[in-house]
């Protein structure tokens, strides 16, 4: 029977039976971890060791569209009443599959996990997960900003904050774990879940990613690593294509972010990527997750598949013709949960161990490391306790400032050539485009309106999304604000055109507000499944911006998208140009407040703006025949460069102080050191960078990458003295042999305000015998702000 949401699975009148409690010496938490799992283990049967490593999708979608890949084909129909006297190792998505109001939803899964435990015979209670991506993916929870504005406001400490505040949301419900974050690097931004990422660098990625692994575990919440790895290598941008990247560009930009939360973030969890690299499926590969995860990292913690990832081994990636033979190769590759829902982890396991075709160690290997992390999070303990305690509420006010801190700092201001921004206060003012008056404009394809709702249409929202247009009217109450959509996003549909350029011919000036629409699997312009051919605006957009400036009148273009778009079409005819990737509930306020100054622009960009639509993919992480040149007549340059974004104030960096010997060693320290003074009226951020640039190595670099930066919030006036700590440690990067290795030699470092504004250059020297690091290397350029 499949059950449309978790509360048809439990009577909530019926009193729970504590008859299971027991004295056994698993339920000892004077015991060690290790010995309490030891001795349950010792007693469990084969199904239900087996059973702990499986999830259920209580309400999943068999029919119509899903929310994960091939979501109809791969649902299996079970019988819940029988399934749990097993035991049970996952509840998927109690919340994030249907909406649910969180106070019942919240008793409904303490009741579900109360009748899981009577069931079994060891009271053991399912770990529940739901997605957070951008918040906690349930009805009437609080929409943040997506990954990608996190990049954008180069603030890994608010990121880390926001992350604890979902966190706390989750922990008031009952959830255990958290699919988030992903640490992807975008590697061709026509991939639809850019959107998700935080940008193209590993440095940002990592930094920003470890802090919202942080925010997350202190919070008591599992945090998932994703996707390892390679996901979003996929060849042509394609949801799911083979990966074609090569080692180096797999060990130096695609694993860095990963090490990063693990070793400062402490992630307790990792899944596991669909995609397969050089014939190799993630889901199936020793190499990726024991060899390297496990034996190089030390990682201790679960291996989670994504979603039906283990029977796409069987479906899309052809390795194995069964289902048991599908779980033989994710087991022993080490991946210890299959999710969303029991598939091949079920009764095709358990016959194929009988069958002596699967070693049982497999199994109690897998088991070990579930249970293991059920007893960190107490739900082996006698006095396990499901009930929530306290008001609910998802998107309390402080939620809701947190939202609009991040919101205003993720917004790019990417030109301003003539001061038009901040507009003035009693202007004539023609709003047009498809995403100014939809509340789904702010919103990613993993926000819950985006994600679930749109399959319930007599469903409220369940948070205030207050729009650009309504935004702006209320930040300018003096000034006449006309509004007309002009087209939709997506469609061909031209008819509004001469309506718009009406309006914009009546007015001072024209804000065009557009972008994308998120959704998942082709139902969006942005998202999961929901891939690109080019980098041109969606539908006609464009045409419709061109008709705006055929007026006469200044445009200033307003971005609400999930990927960076080519602009280069109208380089210098805009009067401004902002950037905001999907800003969360709190959006429109802050865009608003660009546009009328009461928000001075800090965000930098976690991704480069293309200048044409083609010729991707491009990243700045470029080898220099992968810069313009000669020996080509397509230019790569981007039209706003990874790092950029423009102030209402100025900013002036002087007393530029290079650390001294000119030369150090290869396991060597080297300082530099730069003041930034806002020599304007108002207070603003601004965000010093650090690129190292290495002239010649033994195997090509890219010519600029980012190894640490620093935002600086500064008052009129005021000054802030940056000093960057180098270690040559992070100059390494994967030799010819497959080892991390730090040459001696020329380096400059290159404080810049972009990867393409470079403000000073220290050069120095790396001298001594070539070096390995090790598993323990420096990750991190450390750094110190002095008054």
């Amino acid at each position: 029977m499949i059950y449309r949401n978790i509360r048809e699975v439990v009577d909530l009148t019926v009193e729970p039976d504590r008859s299971y409690m027991t004295t056994a010496p698993w339920r000892d938490p004077a015991l060690t971890a290790s010995a309490r799992v030891d001795d349950l283990l010792s007693r469990m049967t084969l199904e239900e060791k087996t059973a702990q490593l499986y999830g259920v999708w209580v309400g999943a979608s068999t029919d119509g569209d899903g929310v994960a890949p091939l979501q109809r084909e791969m649902t299996a129909d079970y019988d819940w009443d029988e399934l749990i006297t097993r035991g049970l190792g996952q509840l998927t998505r109690p919340f994030g599959t249907a909406p649910v109001d969180p106070a019942l939803g919240a008793q409904a899964l303490a009741r579900a996990q109360r009748r899981i435990a009577e069931a079994g015979r060891f009271g053991i209670p399912a770990l529940a997960h739901e997605e957070c991506l951008a918040g906690f993916t349930t009805w009437r929870a609080t929409a943040y900003p997506v990954p990608l504005a996190w990049g954008a406001s180069w603030d890994a400490e608010l990121v880390e904050e926001m992350a604890g505040a979902i966190g706390r949301d989750l922990r008031a419900v009952g959830v255990h774990q958290g699919l988030a974050p992903v640490l992807d690097v975008v590697r061709d931004p026509r991939w639809g879940r850019v959107e998700e990422t935080i940008g193209e660098d590993p440095y940002l990625v990592g930094t920003i990613g470890a802090a919202y692994v942080r925010g997350l575990e202190s919070a008591g919440i599992v945090a998932t690593l994703k996707h390892f790895a390679g996901y979003a290598s996929s060849a042509g941008a394609r949801n799911l294509a083979p990966v074609r990247a090569g080692v180096r560009e797999f060990a130096d930009i695609t694993l860095p972010p990963f090490e990063f939360a693990l070793r400062e973030g402490g992630a307790r969890s990792v899944m596991a990527a669909y995609t397969d690299t050089d014939g190799v499926p993630a889901s199936a590969d020793p190499g990726l997750l024991t060899e390297l995860l496990r034996e190089e990292w030390g990682f201790t913690g679960t291996v989670v598949a994504d979603y039906f990832g283990i029977g796409f081994l069987q479906s899309q990636h052809r390795i194995a013709g069964t289902e048991a033979g599908a779980a033989h190769a994710a087991l022993a590759a080490g991946l210890d949960v299959e999710l969303p829902t029991l598939k091949c982890y079920g009764t095709p396991l358990i016959d194929a161990v009988r069958a002596g075709e699967i070693p049982e160690s497999l199994i109690d290997r897998a088991a070990r490391r579930v249970l293991l992390q059920k007893c960190e999070l107490g739900l082996l303990d006698e006095d396990w306790d499901p009930e929530p305690t306290g008001r609910i509420d998802l998107d309390s006010t402080a939620n809701r400032a947190l939202a609009r801190r991040l919101a205003e700092e993720s917004v790019v201001l990417l030109d301003n050539p003539d001061g038009l921004l901040p507009l003035a206060p009693d202007t004539r003012i023609a709003v047009v485009g498809p995403r100014a008056a939809d509340a789904l404009a702010m919103l990613g394809c993993y926000s819950f309106p985006s994600h679930v709702l749109t399959h319930h249409p007599d469903i409220p929202m369940g948070i205030e999304i207050p729009t650009v247009l309504e935004a702006l009217r209320t930040e300018l109450p003096d000034a006449k604000v006309t509004f007309t959509e002009g087209c939709g996003v997506d469609d061909p549909d031209t008819a509004g055109f001469e309506e718009a350029v009406a309006r914009t011919a009546e007015a001072d000036v024209c804000v065009a507000v557009l972008g994308d629409r998120a959704g998942l699997f082709g139902r969006g312009t942005s998202g999961e499944g929901c891939d690109v051919t080019d980098l041109r605006l969606p539908g006609v957009q464009a045409e419709l911006l061109d008709s705006l400036v055929a007026t006469g009148v200044p445009v200033v273009l307003v971005l609400l998208t999930g990927r960076p778009y080519a602009l280069g079409r109208w380089d210098g005819r805009l009067g401004a140009v902002v950037q905001a990737f999907f800003p969360g509930e709190e959006g429109g306020p802050a865009v608003a407040g660009v546009l009328s100054g009461r928000v001075n622009p800090s965000g930098r960009l976690p991704v480069s703006v293309p200048r044409v639509p083609g010729g991707q993919p491009w990243t700045y992480l470029q080898p220099p025949l992968g810069l313009a040149g000669e020996v080509s007549n397509l230019d790569p340059t981007p039209l706003y460069a990874f790092g950029h974004g423009r102030s209402y104030t100025e900013f002036v960096w002087e007393d530029f102080t290079d650390g001294a010997p000119a030369e150090i060693g290869t396991d060597g320290t080297y300082d530099v050191s730069v003041t930034v003074r806002n020599a304007g009226g108002r207070a603003g951020a601004e965000v010093v960078q650090l690129y190292l640039h290495d002239p010649v190595a033994s195997v090509t670099r890219p010519d600029v990458r980012l190894i640490g930066y620093r935002r600086l919030e500064l008052e009129p006036g005021e000054s802030r003295r940056a000093t960057f700590r180098f270690h040559a440690e992070l100059s390494a990067f994967t030799d010819r042999r497959g080892r991390r290795v730090v040459e001696p030699g020329d380096l400059e470092l290159r404080l810049s305000a972009s990867s393409a504004e470079v403000r000073h250059t220290a050069r120095l020297r790396l001298t001594g015998p070539a070096r390995e690091p090790g598993p323990n290397r420096r990750l991190r350029c450390e750094t110190e702000v002095s008054d």
